[in-house]
């Protein structure tokens, strides 16, 4: 071989500078879809199943997150006792999936739940935020007499209709 492409070759596998030791072999990187051909090929060796009509999946953990699948790809093998749940995972709290979760707790998930509500009352107290006893509940009503009150303010136009001065100004209605 020629001197001049072998020392060119030998100078870029040198990791650092001149005086440098070479890198022992070239790490050729795996790209996600090898992965994931080796996976279903390790699947079909199973003799796995699609199952379909799944449209979400929520995997609960010990510490109150929730992996959460939507419209995943599920493979079962009940002879192997494998499932595998293939798609896009979000990782979410437990409190962001509540109203629709409910009905998939489980025994340990509903004891979360409940160390999770008693610690929500004193964040509330913690953060300061207002009392249901110093919120004024009279401030909310309507006043009486708005509905009926005429922006001139004369008790003239307040006995009218308020939709007759509209129509009146019209021309179609003239």
């Amino acid at each position: 071989m020629n001197q001049e492409k072998l020392a060119k070759l030998q100078a870029q596998v040198r990791i650092g500078g001149k005086g440098t030791a070479r890198r022992k072999k070239k790490v050729v990187h795996r790209t996600a879809t090898a992965d994931d051909k080796k996976l279903q090929s390790s699947l079909k060796k199973l003799a796995v199943n699609n199952i379909a009509g799944i449209e979400e999946v929520n995997m609960i953990k010990d510490d109150g997150t929730v992996i959460h699948f939507n419209n995943p790809k599920v493979q079962a093998s009940l002879s192997a006792n494998t499932f595998a749940i293939t798609g896009h995972a979000e990782t979410k709290q437990l409190t962001e999936m509540l109203p629709g979760i409910l009905s998939q707790l489980g025994a340990d998930s509903l004891k979360s739940l409940r160390k999770l509500a008693e610690q929500f009352p004193r964040q509330v107290l913690d953060n300061k935020a207002p009392k249901a006893e110093d919120i004024d509940e009279e401030d909310d009503d309507v006043p009486e007499n708005a509905a009926m009150r005429h922006p001139s303010g004369s008790e003239e136009a307040a006995s009218e209709s308020p939709f007759e001065n509209v129509l009146a100004s019209w021309p179609i209605w003239s």
